[in-house]
């Protein structure tokens, strides 16, 4: 199959992807750090939760369960619903255990509100730099090799994903400045929620009386996940604006919900006497 070049307009729109992939989340939070006077281990914090618990404890364990070939997998494989679950209970646990361990360890003496927003700056934006940034350096890689000519070896070298490749080339060499917009939208939605998530668990930490609020957090991200597994698995059947759309509202009301019930409400002023001492 004849593989269609890269043009300067497509490759264009790639390498700002990129760019912007790393560079909006870094300018949120110099924004944020200098309009509240907030530290910057706090988003630091954020950010090195994410790669923790995503990246070495989650996914490696998910891995293990879900794609190693073994009778849990395989057992996962023929019951789709209960694997859509599974694959939602891996985030929510250790996306929301990773927030409750951040701020019970190194932000334990942080207790102004404005640390979960930061925190949630971190972790939000870690992930944009991280999936959709690395997405787009991969999708630079590719168009490069598109266009020496050299793309069809890696097909040839991976033939199992050969038709993913050629699909993904296809839409590379037609992809415009708005084309990227869809994946920054999505990413957006992704960051409100988990801000949302990090002001939750703050005041479960915060406030023993509203410990409930880890577990919520974690049926939120559950949920969250499981209906992104769901339609990945295709057991439901709705164009993707749709779907996105879906996505895009969950993480509205979960960050509205977290502001207006929680963090908006939070007017200790022995807190806010305490966070301007500190600097």
């Amino acid at each position: 199959m004849e593989l269609e070049m890269i043009g300067t307009q497509s490759f264009a729109a790639i390498v700002t992807g990129a760019v912007l992939a790393v560079v909006i989340p870094i300018i949120v939070a110099v924004i944020w750090k200098v309009a509240k006077k907030e530290r910057f281990t706090s988003i630091l914090a954020g950010a090195a939760t994410f790669l923790l618990f995503v990246f070495i404890l989650e996914k490696p364990l998910q891995a293990l369960v879900v794609s190693v070939d073994h009778p849990v997998s395989r057992f996962l494989a023929a019951n789709p619903l209960l694997l859509a679950i599974v694959l939602g209970l891996f985030p929510g646990i250790f996306e929301e255990t990773g927030r409750l361990v951040a701020y019970k360890t190194v932000l334990k003496n942080r207790r102004n509100r404005e640390t979960a927003i930061s925190h949630g700056i971190g972790h939000g934006g870690c992930e944009v730099m991280v999936l959709l940034g690395m997405s787009y350096i991969t999708y630079i890689s590719y168009a490069a090799m598109i266009n020496s000519g050299t793309f069809a070896t890696l097909i040839d070298q991976m033939p199992a994903q050969a038709d993913t490749l050629y699909a993904l080339a296809g839409q590379l060499a037609h992809l415009s400045f708005a084309g990227i917009i869809p994946g920054f939208a999505e990413r957006l939605f992704a960051f409100l929620f988990h801000t949302g998530a990090s002001i939750i668990v703050f005041y479960a930490c915060k406030d023993r009386k509203k410990l409930w609020l880890y577990p919520l957090a974690i049926v939120l991200h559950t949920a969250l996940d499981f209906w992104a597994g769901l339609y990945s698995l295709k057991m439901i059947n709705i164009p993707i604006a749709a779907f996105e759309a879906i996505l895009a509202l969950f993480g509205i009301l979960v960050f509205a919900g977290a502001y207006i019930l929680l963090y908006r409400k939070d007017t200790d002023p022995e807190m806010k006497i305490n966070h301007e001492k500190a600097h």
